[in-house]
């Protein structure tokens, strides 16, 4: 013990150090973290406040013990779609030093448990053991249980950042924290749909749940205590033993991957086998675009699609949501079918600040414009390279929502307003692209460079209502289908005129776009290169 004092304490000022210096970088980080940290305290004072009203319900462990067990599974995720959230998460920066396996495990664990995070959970425990606790052996096994689980969290994370260290330090490991907006947009509505099935069913349909998660760790420690609350001594020990087997076992797989993470080679410089695949298929990419500039173009937006964090961030999060907003309400019975036209509009959003997204390599376009139709043929393609996924997209969710709620009589009216929103959002997207361009850090996770969030909300607000104001002559059609024509007799008229309609009004942008594109690239680069 007395040789892994030492380390104990340096990796912890160590952990502190980091996050002192972290917070020194800039007055705005130093806010963020500040507002984060308080926004997380205030809302898990608010589970403990609300845990502790359900102490003495009958029903308080059904809430308590799967509380603990979501937990677990959030600090298990959290270093796969948060890579960079703890610097001390990958052990690699330390293997130069002589450090045993034992005494690193004993110290990285304590430095786990220095931030907002670890305050959050043990704020969630405490009220999730006080809820199901009764007695001086529940109170007891409480005191055991609660720093146990933590302990379980804390070192579940670690187990999953060593198994994963290689890929998370990786470019494609980063771009595995693009699926954190998917998970969330997804958990978002399932919570929703959860919560309401609740507020009719009470937390009855939990108990079986309640009683599963009892012996499983960590949650098993929580439903210790609620065994020794009612009598059930030995089901309370034998509950608190499989805690206490669970952490054990994690901290010896953790400690196990450790050791072979700092001595096994590194072969991460090693050339992929595949290269060339790789190579072929990109090629293969090209013969099937359209030539010259445009399909040169189209190539370059979707491998920014496929290959840049914060673009594939953006296209995952809106093609998430374009779909759960219209799909998950019109399952619960609550949609309308015109939600299907949040498809096109959240995916129309990424024609915004086309330029952004090159920083300060927009140079490099910029040197490849002289005229309006080279502007026009640079913004043309990039309109076709998202057309290309938002088209058959759109008309997927539109089809699914119609046939969720049977409603195919408007299926017609309902995609061409879908494709004529589009069509708008492509025309106002490429002006603003132009007149309000800002820049997208590829640091950190603001999409938005300091002193610019002005610019951007002009850009994307403006644009939206102003694509609103566009579509009004298909809106105004789609009324009159319903309430003067008596709704099926003339819908089918509305896909062949929206599409149109839709196409005129990308033509015009992209025209429209061009020769401010061309006489404004010096003001373009200054913008886009800010971050």
């Amino acid at each position: 013990m007395s040789e892994s004092t030492p380390v104990t304490t340096t990796v912890v000022r160590l952990k502190l150090a980091l996050l002192r210096n972290g917070l020194r970088q800039s007055a705005g980080r130093r806010a963020a973290f500040v507002a984060s940290a308080l926004a997380a305290l205030l809302v898990g004072v608010g589970q403990l406040l609300g845990l502790l009203a359900l102490r003495g319900n009958p029903d308080a462990a059904s809430v308590a013990v799967p509380a603990v067990a979501v937990l677990a599974l959030g600090w298990a995720v959290m270093p796969l779609f948060f890579p960079g959230g703890d610097e001390t998460l990958d052990p690699t920066r330390l293997v130069m030093l002589p450090l045993r396996p034992r005494p690193l495990v004993r110290a990285l664990l304590a430095a786990s448990l220095v931030g907002t995070g670890p305050a959050f959970t043990l704020l969630v425990l405490a009220g999730c053991a006080v809820a199901v606790a009764h007695g001086p052996l529940g109170g007891l096994f409480a005191f055991v249980g609660v720093p146990l689980a933590l302990l379980t969290c804390v070192a579940f994370a670690r187990l999953v950042a060593v198994a994963n260290v290689r890929l998370l330090s990786s470019r494609k490991g980063r771009d595995l924290a693009v699926l954190s907006g998917l998970v969330i947009a997804v958990g978002a509505q399932v919570v929703n749909f959860a919560a309401q099935h609740l507020g009719s069913a009470g937390l009855k349909p939990l108990r079986p749940v309640a009683d599963v998660l009892a012996w499983v760790p960590p949650a098993s420690a929580l439903g210790a205590v609620r065994a020794a609350s009612e009598g059930s001594y030995g089901t309370a020990v034998a509950q608190l033993a499989l805690a206490i087997a669970g952490l054990t076992l994690l901290v010896f797989l953790w400690a196990r991957g450790l050791t072979r993470l700092m001595t096994a080679p590194d072969g991460s410089t090693l050339q992929s086998a595949d290269a060339g695949t790789r190579d072929r298929t990109a090629s293969g990419l090209g013969r099937l675009l359209p030539g010259g500039r445009t399909g040169t173009v189209m190539a370059r937006a979707l491998r920014y699609i496929w290959r840049d964090p914060k673009t594939k961030a953006a296209w995952v999060t809106s093609l998430a949501i374009g779909l759960i907003v219209p799909v998950f309400n019109a399952v619960q019975g609550t949609g309308s079918v015109y939600f299907a036209c949040f498809a096109a509009g959240m995916l129309g959003i990424q024609m915004y600040n086309q330029f952004g997204q090159d920083t300060s390599a927009f140079w490099m376009v910029a040197l490849t414009v002289s005229t309006p139709r080279d502007a026009y043929a640079e913004l043309r393609g990039r309109a076709l390279a998202l057309l290309l996924i938002t088209v058959p997209y759109a008309t997927a969710v539109t089809v699914l929502t119609t046939a969720l709620l049977g409603a195919w009589n408007q299926l017609p009216e309902v995609l061409g307003l879908s494709l004529a929103l589009l069509g708008a959002m492509l025309a106002t997207g490429a002006w603003t692209s132009a007149r309000f361009p800002y820049s997208i850090p590829q640091e950190g996770h603001k999409n938005v460079a300091p002193g610019q969030v002005g610019l951007a909300w002009i850009s994307i607000f403006g644009g939206m209502v102003a694509s609103a104001l566009l579509c009004s002559p298909v809106i105004a059609l789609v009324i009159w289908q319903n309430v003067v024509a008596g709704g099926d007799t003339w819908s089918w008229i509305t896909l062949p005129l929206g599409a149109a309609y839709g196409t005129t009004l990308t033509w015009a942008g992209l025209h429209l776009a061009a020769p401010r594109t061309a006489a404004r690239l010096p003001e373009i680069l200054t913008a886009v290169s800010k971050g």
